[in-house]
């Protein structure tokens, strides 16, 4: 596994700007959740998608699929959850810490396939 600085510079940054992006939607009294929940979902997800090459190509191809897949689903999610206003915050940390768990779940199996 090799890391590449730069993209992974850029992914964190693009990270937190759709984090800013969900807090400046929000119009809801758990911004700062949206925006911490956020940014835990999207900094791994982005990161194992363009800043992280493995030594293996079809482990480095599935956990770049399966974090692009589940980067896509976390933007789709925090957007829906910026837009809806939502009264108890119980209801974002379950769906995002399943989808997240779910994510490492998936990602950590295909990384110990060694495929």
């Amino acid at each position: 596994m090799k890391f590449d600085i730069v993209k992974t510079m850029i992914a964190i940054a693009v990270s937190c700007l759709v984090a800013y992006g969900c807090y400046t939607f929000n119009t809801g009294d758990h911004k700062e959740l949206l925006t911490v929940g956020s940014l835990i979902f999207l900094i791994p997800t982005l990161i194992l998608t363009i800043g992280i090459q493995f030594n293996l190509p079809r482990t480095n191809s599935l956990i770049k699929t399966v974090s692009g897949m589940f980067f896509g689903l976390a933007v789709v999610c925090n957007l829906t959850f910026s837009l809806v206003s939502f009264k108890e915050p119980s209801l974002y940390i379950i769906v995002c810490g399943v989808l997240f768990l779910v994510y490492l779940l998936i990602a950590y199996s295909i990384s110990r396939a060694h495929q």
